[in-house]
């Protein structure tokens, strides 16, 4: 049984609210205290983002559309997840206070368009 395009939209804004806007909030406050582990899972989810957005930019170029957020995610979040999980305790502070404004802009972002795809 599928499901249309409007929830798999409204899945893809929970699950960057309620999973990943959570996971970057998480590690920009903990700093460099969060579990040893969780750094491996951002090299390797930031390896995984680079090359999932790649391939959604490319699809997005055949149909004629602007890949404007598989870009953001290439160019921004993917390096900034290599960064923090290759770094590990040894990340810079100011990598966890620009994950801080990525956080928020990602709960945001998804926020408002959930808000408005609920109207």
């Amino acid at each position: 049984m599928g499901y249309n395009i409007m929830e798999k939209i409204n899945i893809i804004h929970l699950l960057h609210i309620l999973v990943f806007g959570s996971l970057l909030f998480y590690v920009a406050i903990k700093k460099n205290k969060i579990p040893v582990w969780l750094y491996s899972v951002l090299f390797y989810l930031g390896i995984f983002v680079f090359f999932y957005q790649g391939y959604e930019m490319y699809k997005k170029l055949q149909l004629g559309k602007t890949p404007w957020i598989s870009l953001f995610h290439m160019v921004i979040i993917a390096p900034v997840l290599v960064l923090i999980g290759y770094n590990g305790v040894e990340t810079p502070s100011y990598f966890y206070e620009f994950t801080l404004m990525l956080a928020f802009t990602v709960i945001g972002y998804h926020g408002y368009y959930l808000f408005l795809d609920w109207k």
